[in-house]
C-alpha cells in the first residue's frame, strides 16, 4: 500500500513489548504492525490475543544482522523493547539509522543511554529521529519534569525522581541481570549543580538513601540511587537545573532486599567458576535461586498482584518564591510491563503523526516530546485498554507552596 505505516515491535512477546503491541491495537495510526521477537511462539501469542487484522507475527533474531534488515524493509517506525539496552540498545539504533528508520525506545540503562547518544550526529547525517527511553523511568518522568518546567515554574532547580514497582507473578533473567546491573555500576547524581558518582551496595550512596512514601501504598519504602538516565539528560536541557536524582526500590522489599545481599557477597560476578566439573557464572546461579523464591517472598509479603508508583518531585521558583509540584502515577493492578510498554507505544504513536520534536538526531523525552499531545494521548490510550480504573492515566499532581500549604491541583488532561 503506497504511504502506508508500518511498526515493528521489537521483542513483542515479552512483558513490556506485548503491552506496547497491545496499546498499538487502540491507534489507527499504523496500517501494519509487526510483533517480533527471538520466540516466534511468544510473538504470535500476542498477535493472537489482540486479535487486530493489521497485526502479524515474525520470530526473528535481532543479532541475525541479514534477518534485522528484512524484518524492518519498509518500516516507518521500529519501536525497540527488546532488553538488557546495554547489550542490545546502541547496536539496534546503529542498524536502525543505517536503515533510515524512525527509533524509539524503552532504554533505562545509562551505559547503553550513553551510547546511543553518541549517535546523534550519525543519526542526523541519515535524517534519522531517534526517541530514546520513552518508557516510564526514563520516560514519564522526563515528561513531567518538562511539564512542571514549563507550566507551573519560572525556574527549574529540582528534580527527584523515584519509582516503586514489584508483584509481577515472575521475572525474566533479563530483568534481574539489568536490576544487579545497576547495584554494580556506578550511579551518576547531579547535585549542586555538578555530577557526582555514588554506588548503590556502597558507603557513597548512603547520604541520598531516603523513606518515601508513595501514593496508593501503605507505609513507606527506602529508595536507592539508580543508574537512570534522567540525571545525565535533564540538566543540558534545563541550564537552570541544579539537582536531579533517580532513586528506586522493588517490592516486596525481602525480595529486593535477597538481591543486594546476594550481589554484596559476590554473586553478581558474570565471570565463571569451576564447580565440580561445570563451569558456572555466579551470576545465573543468583538468578536462578532469585527466581526459585520469589514466590515464596510473594506470598509472606501477601502480594497477590502487579503494582507501583512513579513519584516526581520538582522544584523551583515562581514569582520570586520556592514551589514544588509532585507528580504521582500509581499503578495498582499493573506493573512495569504497562507502566512501560504504554508510555513506548505513545511515543511510536507520536512519531507515525509526525509530532516529535528536535528533528533529526537521537533525543532524550524532554527533547522530542511535547507534554501536551503525549498526556492527552496517554489518556485515550489507558482509558481504551481499560488499565488502573479504566479513565485515563492516573496521574495526581500536589503542589506545596511558600508557605508550607499543600494541595492537589485539579486539571483535565485535555486542558493541559
Amino acid at each position: 500500500m503506497s504511504g502506508s505505516k508500518k511498526v515493528v515491535v521489537l521483542g513483542g512477546g515479552g512483558g513490556v513489548g506485548s503491552v506496547a503491541a497491545r496499546a498499538m491495537a487502540h491507534s489507527d495510526d499504523a496500517d501494519e504492525v509487526v510483533v517480533a521477537d527471538l520466540s516466534a511462539e511468544a510473538a504470535a501469542a500476542t498477535v493472537a490475543e489482540i486479535g487486530d487484522s493489521r497485526f502479524r507475527s515474525e520470530g526473528v533474531d535481532i543479532t541475525d544482522a541479514a534477518a534485522f534488515s528484512a524484518l524492518i524493509e519498509g518500516a516507518t517506525v521500529v519501536l525497540n523493547c527488546v532488553g538488557p539496552f546495554y547489550r542490545f540498545g546502541a547496536p539496534t539504533l546503529s542498524k536502525c539509522i543505517d536503515a533510515g528508520v524512525t527509533y524509539v525506545d524503552v532504554c533505562d540503562d545509562l551505559s547503553a543511554t550513553r551510547a546511543q547518544l553518541e549517535l546523534d550526529e550519525p543519526a542526523k547525517a541519515a535524517g534519522v529521529q531517534a526517541l530514546i527511553g520513552m518508557g516510564n523511568s526514563p520516560g514519564l518522568a522526563n515528561i513531567f519534569v518538562k511539564m512542571c518546567a514549563e507550566m507551573f515554574l519560572d525556574e527549574l532547580h529540582s528534580a527527584d525522581i523515584m519509582h516503586i514497582h514489584g508483584g509481577e507473578p515472575d521475572e525474566g533473567a533479563a530483568v534481574i541481570k539489568h536490576r544487579v546491573h545497576a547495584m554494580v555500576n556506578d550511579v551518576p547524581l547531579f547535585v549542586d549543580g555538578d555530577f557526582t558518582e555514588v554506588r548503590m551496595l556502597e558507603d557513597s550512596a548512603k547520604p541520598f538513601i531516603s523513606d518515601e512514601d508513595f501514593l496508593g501504598l501503605e507505609g513507606t519504602y527506602p529508595v536507592f540511587p539508580y543508574p537512570h538516565p534522567e540525571v545525565i539528560t535533564l540538566p543540558p536541557v534545563f541550564p537552570t537545573l541544579k539537582r536531579a536524582t533517580n532513586l528506586g526500590v522493588i517490592f516486596p522489599l525481602p525480595y529486593f532486599t535477597m538481591t543486594q545481599d546476594l550481589v554484596a557477597a559476590g554473586m553478581g560476578s558474570e565471570e565463571p567458576l569451576v564447580v565440580g566439573d561445570t563451569e558456572v557464572a555466579p551470576i545465573d546461579v543468583m538468578v536462578a535461586l532469585l527466581q526459585r523464591e520469589r514466590p515464596r517472598l510473594l506470598a509472606e509479603g501477601n502480594i497477590t498482584g502487579p503494582g507501583g508508583a512513579l513519584k516526581v518531585v520538582v522544584g523551583g521558583i515562581k514569582d520570586g518564591e520556592e514551589h514544588t509540584y509532585i507528580c504521582t502515577v500509581n499503578s495498582e493492578g499493573a506493573g512495569a510491563g504497562e507502566g512501560t510498554g504504554i508510555p513506548a507505544a505513545l511515543g511510536a504513536m507520536l512519531a507515525l503523526r509526525g509530532e516529535l520534536h528536535g528533528g533529526p538526531g537521537v533525543h532524550p523525552p524532554e527533547v522530542a516530546v511535547d507534554v501536551t499531545a503525549l498526556l492527552n494521548l496517554a489518556g485515550k490510550v489507558v482509558a481504551a485498554m481499560g488499565v488502573g480504573d479504566g479513565t485515563g492515566i492516573p496521574l495526581t499532581l500536589e503542589h506545596i507552596g511558600p508557605d508550607g500549604s499543600r494541595e492537589v491541583v485539579p486539571f483535565a488532561l485535555g486542558s493541559i
